[in-house]
């Protein structure tokens, strides 16, 4: 897993790069298939803002989180993030599921 961290406005110092690591590997762990993850951290007058980027196969999956401290707002976007990763786990499993359901029955 490539993942890249770019800030704007900001600079990214190692505590904010290894926390920023250890809260996507929770999120990660999930699920197996991540190729790369994009991280652009910004500050707009007094709102601090997290854009990631996660490419999986098949999607990318896309989440942002503001608020005025830099911590809550990775902890907020580790929350959407973890909810959308499992909601296409989910989606990818059930897909499978229904393709074994809905096949002919074999003629005898």
């Amino acid at each position: 897993m490539n993942l890249n961290i770019t800030g704007r406005h900001v600079e990214v110092t190692p505590a904010i790069r290894d926390y920023l690591s250890s809260k996507l590997d929770r999120v990660i762990r999930h699920f197996d298939n991540v190729t790369s993850v994009t991280v652009t951290l910004s500050v707009e007058k007094l709102k601090q803002k997290v854009d990631v980027t996660l490419h999986v196969r098949g999607k990318d999956i896309f989440v942002e989180s503001e608020d005025a401290d830099l911590y809550a707002a990775i902890d907020a976007m580790t929350d959407k993030l973890d909810r959308q990763v499992q909601k296409y786990k989910q989606k990818l499993t059930d897909h499978n599921h229904e393709s074994v359901k809905h096949q002919a029955p074999p003629e005898v």
